[in-house]
This record gives structure tokens, sequence and C-alpha cells, in this order.
């Protein structure tokens, strides 16, 4: 099987050796994207629901950018520095993951003790095209 690679401006610039996103079939695979502003690659406001909404940001970007959309998400991991933060962080999924009535996709969330540049949030996504 082959992999294309997925690159977007609409998204943070990948700040090691990996690849925004990697095509491989019919499916997109999306590295786990934090809080940051595509724009100065810096980490946006401190509150979960402020990250966790860039965090979809970037990844509609990337999603896009290898041709499917959010609604074709099939699969989300979702990394919390502090579990505390779920419901504000879940409601910010479910709008942007289960808007309209849409069937959400499978999902695992854990906490852990750190996440890249301290951020409460990392998800990554895997969808169809």
């Amino acid at each position: 099987m082959s992999k294309e690679v997925i690159a977007t401006g609409k998204a943070p610039a990948a700040i090691g050796p990996y690849s925004q996103g990697v095509r491989a079939g019919n499916l997109i695979f999306t590295a786990g994207q934090i809080a940051l502003d595509p724009a100065t690659q810096q980490v946006v406001a401190s509150g979960i629901t402020e990250q966790t909404t860039r965090v979809f940001e970037n990844l509609k970007a990337i999603v896009e950018a290898g041709g499917s959309n959010l609604g074709r998400v099939v699969k989300a991991t979702v990394f919390l520095k502090d579990f505390n933060d779920f419901a504000a962080m879940n409601s910010v999924y479910g709008a942007y993951l289960a808007a309209d009535g849409e069937a959400p996709p499978a999902r695992t969330t854990v906490e852990v003790s750190r996440l890249p540049k301290d951020v409460l949030v990392e998800i990554d996504l895997v969808a169809e095209v």
C-alpha cells in the first residue's frame, strides 16, 4: 500500500520527523494535534475549551487537505493532561464530531502526565476518504 503525505499551511507545521497527516488507501491518519496557532506556531490561550477548539480547527484543516471532512472520522484518540477537563473537552468534541445528530466516531480518551509544550489536550483522528 502506498502512502501520501498530507501537508497544509492551515495547520501547524510538523515540529519533528513526522507528517501532519498521511493518506493510505481510503484512510487518513492525522498526527496528534495540540493547540498551536498555525500562523505563529505558538500555543493558544490556556483554557481547555479554547485549546480543544484550536486542536479541532487544526485537525479539520488536515483532514480536508487530504480530501475528506470531519463527518467521515471513524476513530479519535484524545489525550488529556487532567481528566477533570473531560466535560469541557467533550462539549467541544461533540460540536465537531457529533454535530447535527451524526453518529460519532469510536474514541479512546486517556489522561497523561505531560503533553508537548505543556498543553492540556492532544487529539489524533482516522478518517475515511
